[in-house]
């Protein structure tokens, strides 16, 4: 695939609603703003909040200015958005990490909670590091959440339940995942790249981890605001056809330097 520019890849992403006005609606978005400041984990996607995000309007703020959603406590419903400029900004922010990981060999691990959208996404980057050098964890087998099986299939590990890919933002698959390397010895990962519960709990567990969240995810952008993450790419995470991701891959691989030569 050819790389798009900085332009091209604003106006795809508004084009098939990664960004721009997406299909979260409003509503949905405030209402999971409502229960991280209640204190619900749930929406905590693994991190360790405290009582420091109770204000609603807060957790709106951050939102506003990280992802681009309304800052308007009075627009309780319809359309909300998630500024392109802003994803495609994580997306350099993203790049720049994923580099250093490349230049240094580092281990990194890849988990997703939203097959259905990202999973190609996390496995071309996978391979672009495996490529460029990088070891890519891999998991320990067996491992079992309330939800369901973990496991890895194509460098990216995934929650399985009952012979399907199963979306979820429970950190428990992560947590199983890196007490399960522990308790075999292995070392683990210098770096995670996931989304949801999975990127939240790594970083709680003091990796750096680079995350991608929708605008109804508030925690990852939080906890980039608090330094726990390192990186939160805005978008929506489950467009109408995975494919329409791949420009974006695209551009972040290119720059993080591990397009391969032509």
């Amino acid at each position: 695939m050819s790389i798009p520019s900085r332009a091209t890849l604003v106006e795809h992403l508004v084009r098939v609603r990664i960004a721009g006005d997406v299909a979260t609606p409003r509503d949905n978005n405030l209402d999971h703003y409502r229960r991280l400041a209640n204190g619900d984990r749930h929406y905590w996607l693994g991190l360790e909040l405290g009582d420091r995000w109770a204000d609603e309007q807060d957790v709106l703020a951050v939102m506003a200015e990280r992802c681009g959603v309304s800052d308007d406590p009075e627009h309780r419903h319809g359309q909300d958005t998630i500024d392109p400029e802003l994803t495609v900004d994580g997306l350099e922010r993203m790049a720049a990490r994923l580099r250093k990981a490349a230049e240094s060999q580092e281990r990194v691990l890849f988990a997703t909670g939203h097959p259905g959208g990202l999973l190609d996404v996390h496995r071309t980057t996978a391979a672009a590091l495996r490529a460029a050098g990088c070891d890519i964890v891999v998991i320990p087998g067996g491992l079992r959440t309330s939800e369901g099986m973990v496991f890895q299939f194509a460098d990216v590990a995934m929650l399985e339940r009952g012979a399907t890919l199963w979306h979820t933002h429970s950190p428990e698959p992560m947590t199983v995942i890196l007490d399960g390397l522990e308790r075999e010895g292995s070392a683990l990962p210098d770096l995670v790249v996931a989304d949801h519960g999975w990127a939240g709990c790594a970083a709680q567990r003091g990796l750096d981890s680079l995350g991608y969240a929708d605008c109804n995810d508030p925690a990852l952008f939080i906890g980039e605001a608090e330094g726990t993450m390192q990186v939160t790419v805005p978008l929506d995470d489950h467009v109408l056809d995975p494919r329409f991701y791949d420009p974006m891959t695209a551009y972040l691989l290119d720059a993080a330097g591990l397009t391969p030569a032509p």
